[in-house]
């Protein structure tokens, strides 16, 4: 077999036409897929730098909403501890107040106890004085009762020129001034 300058020339031919053609094709095929697959890479990347930038501004408000929900909770809580000291330190000068009151009714009622009792002994001593008839000028002992009556311990005989008690009855006494 002999190789003529046509033959070698028909076989370059096919072989830079059909398989040359092929491996360059195969070539720009293989780097065309790489620059998309470059490409769908970075496009995924870049989503997902997006996503990542998406949920840090997400955290972010949450965390704000939770700094101002957190500081309207201690304004919340402030105010009622705030309230509670002042109802506590009303409650306090009401008690004072109270303790203050009582002492000073207990004090005026001891008073008021001494002073019944020496008006009482008062009374006691002037009894012997006392008469129910007004006009009577010997003393009869007279028992004076809550209601303001007098009853005549001894019942005498009124003496001549003295009223005898109206109709044998108790009579209320008199102010000193009526006489």
């Amino acid at each position: 077999m002999e190789i003529t300058f046509d033959t070698i020339i028909n076989i370059l031919s096919l072989l830079l036409g059909g398989g040359g053609g092929a491996f360059f094709t195969w070539r720009w095929l293989r780097k065309k897929a790489k620059a998309e697959a470059t490409e769908a890479e970075a496009s995924a990347a870049k989503e997902l730098q997006d996503m990542y930038q998406q949920m840090i501004a997400d955290a972010k408000t949450d965390r704000e909403d939770r700094k101002a929900q957190n500081d309207e909770l201690r304004q919340e809580r402030d105010h009622y501890k705030q309230d509670r000291n002042d109802m506590r330190e009303r409650m306090e000068k009401l008690a004072h107040s109270f303790m203050d009151w009582r002492l000073e009714a207990d004090n005026d009622r001891s008073k008021m106890k001494m002073e019944i009792a020496r008006l009482g002994r008062k009374v006691e001593m002037m009894r012997p004085f006392m008469c129910g008839d007004l006009k009577c000028k010997t003393r009869q002992l007279v028992t004076i009762s809550e209601g303001g009556a007098t009853d005549s311990a001894d019942r005498q005989e009124t003496p001549a020129g003295a009223e005898p008690m109206q109709g044998g009855r108790q009579r209320d006494i008199e102010p000193l001034n009526d006489i």
